[in-house]
C-alpha cells in the first residue's frame, strides 16, 4: 500500500506506567514536523499510574490521553493504544517507550518504508550487540531469542524484542493480543503468519534513565519471553510444535524398546523391564502429542477464520465511525451556513 493522496495522519502512542519524570523528555524528543506526514499527534496510555502521569501528559500538550483505573500490563496498554489510534483515524501508528529509550528523531526513518509502500510494519533495530550499557549475557540471550522468533515468525527481523515500531492502518487492523506480558514477540509472529510485509531499520537509543520495570532481572525476562514464544508458536504452528514434541518422545521410546530387545535377544532381558515400561509410556505420549497437534491445527484454522471476521468487523466499525463523523461535519457546515 502506498500513500500519495489525502492528508497523512501519524499518531505516536506511548504506553506509560508511573512515567511522570521521564515522559517530558520523551515527548520533547518526538518531532512534530516529519516529511511525508501532514499531522503528528500523540497518544498516551496511562496504565494505572499513581504518580500523575496523565496530568503531566495533559500539561505537555498531548492530544489524546487514555487512563486505566488499574494496572493491566504493557500488552493491554499497547492494544488499547492501537484501537484508539485507529478510531482517531491514524494512517500510521508508531509505538515507542515512555522512558525515552528510543530517539524520537528516528521516527522519520522508521516510517519511511511504509510511506514508500515497501512495508506494512517496521521494527526499529537497536543493534543490541553494540550497546555498551547492555550486559554481555543479555546481548547473547537477545540474539538467541531473536533467532527463535525469526524461525517462528518466518521473518528476518534481527531485533525481535524492540518496542520501537511503526504500523500502517491495515497492519494495525489485523493485530490481536492474547498475552499479558509483552506484545513485541506476539505481534511479530502474528505478522509473519498473516503475511504482513515486515522489515526493520537501524535506530539509535538514548542512555537509560531508569531500570526496566517490565521484569526484575534478565532471567525473568528470558523465562517469560520463552513461555510467550512457545505459546504463540504452538498457537500458530501447532502441527510443527506438537509434531516435534511427539517425535522426541517417539525416538526416546523407540530407543528404550530397542535397548530391551537387544538385551532380550542376547538372553539378558531379565532386569530390563523398566525400559519396556518407560519406552511404552513415551510412545503413548508421542501418539497423544500427534493427536493434540491435529486437533490444535483444526482449532488454529478456526482461529484464523475468527480473526478474519474480526478484521472485517473492525473495518466496518471504523468505516461506519468515519461516515458518522463525515455526516456530523456536513451537518455542522450546513448549520454554519444557515
Amino acid at each position: 500500500m502506498t500513500y500519495d493522496q489525502g492528508r497523512m495522519r501519524l499518531i505516536v502512542q506511548i504506553p506509560c506506567l508511573n512515567e511522570a519524570k521521564t515522559l517530558p523528555q520523551t515527548i520533547r524528543d518526538i518531532p512534530r514536523d516529519i516529511p511525508g506526514v501532514d499531522e503528528v499527534e500523540l497518544l498516551v496510555i496511562d496504565d494505572g499510574s499513581s504518580d500523575g502521569t496523565s496530568e503531566v501528559a495533559h500539561r505537555l500538550g498531548v492530544e489524546h490521553v487514555i487512563r486505566f483505573t488499574n494496572h493491566k500490563g504493557l500488552a493491554q496498554a499497547f492494544y488499547a493504544g492501537i484501537d484508539a489510534a485507529l478510531k482517531l483515524g491514524a494512517d500510521i501508528i508508531v509505538s515507542t517507550d515512555a522512558d525515552n529509550q528510543y530517539r524520537g528523531e528516528d521516527i522519520a526513518r522508521l516510517i519511511q518504508p511504509i510511506l514508500d509502500g515497501s512495508a506494512d510494519m517496521v521494527i526499529g533495530d537497536r543493534q543490541v550487540h553494540s550497546l555498551e550499557h547492555v550486559s554481555r549475557t543479555r546481548r547473547q540471550l537477545q540474539r538467541v531469542g531473536s533467532a527463535l522468533v525469526r524461525q517462528a515468525s518466518d521473518t528476518g527481523i534481527p531485533d525481535a524484542t524492540s518496542g520501537f515500531r511503526a504500523y500502517n492502518r491495515q497492519a494495525a487492523l489485523q493485530l490481536t493480543i492474547f498475552t499479558e506480558f509483552s506484545y513485541t514477540l506476539e505481534t511479530l509472529i502474528q505478522a509473519g503468519r498473516k503475511q504482513i510485509a515486515v522489515t526493520s531499520v537501524p535506530v539509535g537509543t538514548n542512555p537509560p534513565l531508569r531500570p526496566s520495570r517490565l521484569f526484575a532481572n534478565t532471567w525473568e525476562y528470558v523465562w517469560r519471553s520463552g513461555i510467550t514464544v512457545i505459546r504463540i508458536y504452538a498457537m500458530y504452528k501447532p502441527l510443527r510444535f506438537f509434531g516435534t514434541v511427539g517425535l522426541a518422545f517417539f525416538l526416546a521410546g523407540a530407543a528404550l524398546l530397542a535397548r530391551f530387545l537387544y538385551f532380550f535377544a542376547t538372553g539378558q532381558g531379565e532386569g530390563h523391564l523398566q525400559s519396556v515400561v518407560i519406552g511404552g509410556t513415551c510412545l503413548v505420549i508421542a501418539i497423544q502429542a500427534w493427536f493434540a497437534g491435529v486437533v490444535a491445527d483444526l482449532l488454529a484454522k478456526n482461529r484464523r477464520i475468527t480473526e478474519d471476521v474480526l478484521y472485517r468487523v473492525r473495518q466496518i466499525e471504523l468505516g461506519a465511525a468515519s461516515s458518522a463523523d463525515q455526516v456530523e461535519e456536513f451537518v455542522e457546515l450546513l448549520e454554519r451556513r444557515t
